[in-house]
C-alpha cells in the first residue's frame, strides 16, 4: 500500500483524489488548513493564501472551525486518513472531542510558535493516553533547529506515540536527520525537501523511520514518489518508506 504521509484539503476535494490517481497512491494523510493555495489563479490570489499561511504559522488567526469542518466532509472519502489540528491549551479536550470523537487516526500538523516546541507535550501526553496515537509538528520555518532538538527531548518521556517531524526539518534537515537516528520514536517525514541529497541520506540513516510525503498542494504527489523512487532501489526498503511502515503505525 502506497501512503502520502502528509497533505492538506483541497478545493475541490476531487481535484486532490485525481493528483492520488495519477501518481498511483492508495492513500493519503490529510491535514486541515486555512489557506487554500490551490485556489490561486495568479500572483495576487497566491499573495492572499499565503498571507493567510503566515498568520496561521504564527499563530495570529484561529479558524479552527472552519478547517475541522473542511477536514471532516473531505474525509468522507475514505482514500483520505484524517489527523485533527488541536489547540495546545486545549490539547485534552480537542484530542478527544475533534481527534478521537471524529474518527480521525492521528494528531497534526501542529506548528508551536519559534522556540516554544516544549508546548506540545500535553498533546504528547493525550496521544499516549489514547493509545499511542501519531502527532506530526510542522518542521520547517518558523520551527527552529532548538525546536527540534526540544521535541527530541520530549519524545522519550512517550515512547508509545510516534512523533513525527514533517517537512524533513526543512533548513535543519541535517539536524533533524541526526535526532531521529539517536531517538527510537522520532519519525521523519519526506515532503517538500529542499535537495534530493537530503532525502537519500535521510532513507540511509533511518529507513524504518522515514515516511513518503507531498505536501500537497505546496508539493505535488507524482513528483514526491519519484524522489523516493530515484534514491532507493526496489525492496523492502522502498516499500516501507512508500507506505509499509506508516500502514503499521496505523494498523491498516
Amino acid at each position: 500500500m502506497i501512503i502520502d504521509a502528509h497533505s492538506h484539503v483541497h478545493d475541490p476535494v476531487h481535484d486532490h483524489i485525481a493528483l492520488l490517481d495519477e501518481a498511483g497512491i492508495d492513500r493519503s494523510v490529510l491535514f486541515g488548513t486555512r489557506p487554500h493555495p490551490e485556489r490561486a489563479t495568479d500572483l495576487a490570489s497566491l499573495k492572499d493564501e499565503l498571507t493567510v499561511l503566515h498568520e496561521t504559522v504564527s499563530g495570529q488567526t484561529d479558524g479552527y472551525e472552519e478547517a475541522w469542518r473542511e477536514l471532516h466532509n473531505a474525509c468522507a472519502d475514505k482514500r483520505f486518513i484524517g489527523f485533527g489540528k488541536v489547540r495546545l491549551d486545549r490539547a485534552a479536550e480537542d484530542v478527544e472531542r475533534e481527534v478521537i470523537g471524529r474518527g480521525f487516526q492521528g494528531i497534526g500538523e501542529l506548528t508551536p510558535p519559534p522556540g516554544q516546541a516544549h508546548q506540545i507535550e500535553p498533546v504528547l501526553q493525550a496521544a499516549a493516553d489514547h493509545g499511542g496515537l501519531p502527532v506530526v509538528v510542522h518542521g520547517f520555518a518558523p520551527t527552529t533547529a532548538e525546536d527540534l532538538a526540544t521535541l527530541a527531548g520530549l519524545a522519550p518521556r512517550y515512547p508509545t506515540v510516534p512523533l513525527v517531524i514533517s517537512q524533513l526539518g526543512g533548513l535543519n534537515w541535517m539536524t533533524a536527520i541526526e535526532l531521529a537516528a539517536q531517538t527510537p520514536n522520532l519519525y521523519l517525514d519526506l515532503s517538500t525537501a529542499n535537495v534530493i541529497f537530503a532525502v537519500r541520506l535521510a532513507i540511509a540513516e533511518v529507513p524504518d523511520r522515514t515516511l513518503f510525503g507531498s505536501d500537497a498542494p505546496y508539493g505535488d504527489p507524482v513528483l514526491a514518489r519519484i524522489t523516493v523512487e530515484r534514491v532507493t532501489r526496489p525492496g523492502a526498503v522502498r516499500d516501507r518508506v512508500l507506505g509499509d511502515t506508516l500502514a503499521e503505525l496505523l494498523g491498516l
